[in-house]
């Protein structure tokens, strides 16, 4: 979603690396280790922070006393959505215990939810899933002070211009009264309260929940619930429509057909053989839905409809969307996936990921550029070159795919 702010925030970081190149210095420290560097893209963020308005106090004594923390790059390369295999994310993420927890506050706290679910139209067991997944139920919010890992980030060459709009987003949070400085903790990406907002989403879509004028994320449940569904209902949710579920693919499955992008109505894939998890008759409705095979052939298989895409303008990870919408089903009263996961054994680390790009795109499968995140990108091309080859194309990156790739590779 383009917003003027994010174009006005790519062309500043086009400034600010020509502003410290003019200087004799990077557009930021690579590595943590220049702080001349790291104190040249500081001043110039502190122009822009004038610039935005936010008050010379902040400017002053908040962006001006920020710490560049080297940690916090390196969690950005090692994201878990696209560094770990599906089923390493998802048995560690919907568990029994969470399930139950989830069931536990979902009772407890059934008034507010049943109250954010008629205001804005999303169900109870959707916000509980998503708290669950964020923070552990509030249990961890994060011990980084946000403008710190978000000026670190913004200082990076990677994702400058995202982050710097996002710190002068956390600013003007700390100037208009929200949270004060000390108090707004959070994750290396800037992420905070109980469903770990980032400050650009805060500004935008949070709201008081609980009637005493402030907009608490951190400390007021309910003013969290309700900023979640507000967010919600603004990317997109479709009341009464559920995220997917899990399905059975027939044995003659052309997993060319699986991915996102390669939407069609549920009862095309009805009549293509797709069932539901336990063998029954899918909907024969005209629902735009995608096949997802995470797991490759071996694992399970879901159906995805417009709700899962509105998961993922919330994270953009299919692992974490999948495991939004699972966790969900089962604080609702689902039973666990009738297909575990099939790759736990597999490891992908960033450097093997970015081998396999780099081979994928030798041999003409557009993987993007080569960064060491397994993301759908990556997963299509795989797809494609398997499938170029008479493989199974389910895109999965198992040890068999990658060693047909670098093998075509080194020809």
């Amino acid at each position: 979603m383009k917003t003027e702010r994010a174009c006005a925030a790519r062309g500043y970081a086009v400034l600010l690396a020509a502003l410290l190149a003019a200087r004799g210095a990077p557009a930021a420290p690579a590595d943590g280790s220049d702080a001349a560097a790291f104190a040249d893209c500081i001043a110039a963020l502190q122009v822009k922070a004038r610039d935005a308005g936010i008050s010379e106090p902040i400017v002053e004594d908040v962006l001006g006393n920020v710490r560049h923390v080297e940690r916090v790059v390196a969690l950005d390369r090692e994201q878990p959505e696209f560094t770990r295999t599906f089923a390493d994310y998802y048995q560690r993420r919907v568990t029994d215990e969470r399930v139950a927890r989830g069931r536990r506050l979902l009772a407890e706290h059934r008034a507010l939810f049943d109250r954010v679910q008629r205001r804005y139209g999303v169900p109870a067991q959707y916000l509980v899933a998503f708290w669950g997944l964020e923070t552990n139920f509030g249990a961890y919010f994060g011990k980084l002070p946000v403008p710190d890992a978000l000026a670190t980030l913004a200082c990076d060459r990677r994702r400058s211009a995202f982050f710097t709009g996002e710190l002068i987003d956390a600013l003007q949070i700390i100037d208009a009264g929200d949270i004060s400085h000390e108090r707004m903790l959070g994750s290396w990406a800037g992420a905070m309260g109980h469903l770990q907002f980032l400050p650009s989403v805060f500004r935008r879509y949070a709201v008081d929940g609980d009637g005493d004028g402030k907009r608490d994320i951190w400390g007021s449940i309910a003013d969290a619930m309700a900023s979640a569904g507000h967010f919600l209902s603004e990317l997109g949710w479709q009341s009464g429509l559920r995220w997917g579920r899990e399905v059975h693919l027939p044995d003659d499955f052309d997993y060319g057909l699986a991915g996102r992008d390669a939407r069609r109505p549920l009862s095309v894939w009805a009549e293509l053989g797709v069932t539901d998890a336990y063998g029954g008759a899918l909907p024969r409705l005209q629902l735009p839905a995608a096949i997802l095979v995470p797991s490759g052939s071996e694992g399970p298989a879901f159906i995805a409809y417009d709700n899962f895409d509105v998961i993922m303008k919330w994270n953009r990870s299919e692992f974490y969307a999948l495991a939004v919408g699972r966790l969900a089903d089962r604080i609702a009263g689902s039973v666990p996936l009738t297909r575990a996961p099939a790759d736990a054994a597999l490891r992908l680390t960033p450097d093997r990921v970015r081998e396999l790009q780099a081979d994928l795109r030798q041999l003409g499968f557009d993987a993007g550029e080569p960064d060491g995140l397994f993301g759908p990108d990556t997963r299509r091309a795989l797809s494609r070159f398997q499938a170029s080859r008479s493989l199974l194309a389910d895109g999965h990156p198992d040890e068999d795919a990658l060693a047909a790739v670098r093998a075509a590779a080194a020809q």
